[in-house]
């Protein structure tokens, strides 16, 4: 297992390193100029122009930029933002916090209530348990999650009134100790609704596929002739059978956790990385686009080896050494 850890850690900084190097240069290539936004359109100021070119290398050979990127990189740079001045990181760290709590307390529930509707929609295949709850997912699953949030604040915030419209907090409010949190509760909940509705529908499928499968073979058939119980065979063999698919997609969600959701954090004015990340892109802020790439790289990574070891604790057939 050891072995097989330190061979994906080294493949993964491959992965990274490629990957680092390839958002560079599509970013830089990419139509646009983030010096003539700054300046502006109307009579730009040509000296303004080339002392900005100068601060931020833009005025180097696009190679030479790139070896400086990385060289600053290993040293633990990200450079600074074009509008704010101010460190990459240091931006990055400001707004991770809130893309965890966003983002991660959807995917957390969304595994788990897509995985139960999952296993209890295709413990009884064609049953109307099935029906309903299938249906109940293709519905979701083809609401785009800018429009669902959209609709839930049109419905529980403009209407009836029963939680904030945007933002974390109540910025008219002074709110201290508890009753901040509670607040900060208030406005997380409809932005985790509308990731959580969205995401239930992948797990459900997956889950209720894996069970059906599971289910099918030939040894789960051999029990039942021995005489084994209908709830034992499931508990013990199906269950465990069927939740390594799911897996799978719950690692790749959770890699994407730190990158935020950039719609909905948008929609609710969720001031996370994923609306940071959107900001960057209009404003061609290239050293605020490849710090979030960077950190999506690296975490995608680093959750693939995670789900790769616990496959290998999950299922005994599957032998690393």
């Amino acid at each position: 297992m050891k072995k097989f850890i330190l061979k994906r850690i080294y493949t993964a900084f491959i992965v990274a390193l490629v990957v680092v190097a390839l958002n560079f240069f599509i970013i830089k290539l990419a139509p646009g100029d983030p010096v003539n936004i700054m300046a502006g359109f109307d009579n730009p100021n040509e000296e303004f122009k080339m002392a900005v070119r100068a601060k931020y290398n833009l005025d180097k050979p696009l190679i030479t930029q790139f070896f400086t990127y990385i060289y600053r990189l290993v040293q633990g740079d990200l450079g600074e933002s074009y509008y704010s001045s101010r460190p990459v990181t240091e931006l990055l760290a400001e707004r991770m916090g809130a893309s965890l709590l966003l983002s991660g307390t959807s995917a957390v529930l969304a595994f788990i209530i897509g995985t139960v509707l999952g296993l209890t929609a295709g413990k009884k295949e064609d049953s109307m348990q099935d029906k309903v709850l299938s249906a109940g997912t293709y519905v979701a699953n083809a609401m785009p999650s800018f429009w669902l949030g959209l609709m839930l604040i049109f419905v529980f915030a403009s209407r009836l009134g029963w939680l904030p419209t945007q933002g974390m907090y109540s910025l008219r409010e002074n709110y201290t100790g508890i009753a901040r949190y509670i607040d900060l509760g208030k406005h997380l909940i409809l932005p985790v609704t509308t990731l959580v509705l969205v995401q239930i529908p992948g797990y459900f499928r997956i889950t209720r596929s894996s069970v059906i499968q599971v289910m099918a073979d030939d040894y789960i058939t051999t029990f039942r002739v021995t005489g084994m119980s209908e709830k034992k065979i499931y508990m013990k063999y199906v269950l465990k059978n069927a939740i390594l698919p799911v897996v799978t997609l719950f690692g790749i969600n959770v890699a994407y956790i730190v990158a935020g959701s950039t719609l909905v954090e948008t929609v609710f004015s969720w001031q996370g990385i994923g609306i940071l990340m959107y900001t960057a892109i209009a404003k061609r802020d290239y050293n605020v686009l490849m710090g979030t790439y960077l950190i999506i790289a690296v975490s995608v990574a680093f959750f693939m080896i995670l789900v790769d070891v616990i496959y290998a604790k999950l299922d005994p057939r599957i032998h690393y050494e």
